[in-house]
């Protein structure tokens, strides 16, 4: 167990002051440089998969040719449905 001495030449902090961590110029750019470089690898990413991105839909940009398929136009003039169930 180590013996402190109470006549030290640096000052004596509380706990709660000596967790505290300065908040310097230096900081603030670490922090500015770090969220600029992870923004940068961001767009990197997406700009790199931008095509496989998009290719990952099916129907991509042929959504007016896949309706002219199921187009049947309008349905027959005066006709009747009946059930199988209806009385006659």
């Amino acid at each position: 167990m180590a013996v402190l001495s109470r006549n030290s030449d640096h000052p004596v902090l509380n706990a709660t002051r000596a967790r505290q961590g300065r908040f310097g110029r230096h900081v603030f750019w670490v922090l500015l440089v770090s969220t600029a470089l992870a923004a940068m690898a961001l767009f990197g990413a997406w700009t790199w998969q931008a095509d496989n991105l998009a290719s990952t839909e099916v129907n991509n940009a042929r959504q007016p040719a896949d309706a002219q398929i199921f187009d049947a136009g309008a349905p027959a003039e005066n006709t009747q449905q009946t059930s199988p169930d209806a009385p006659r």
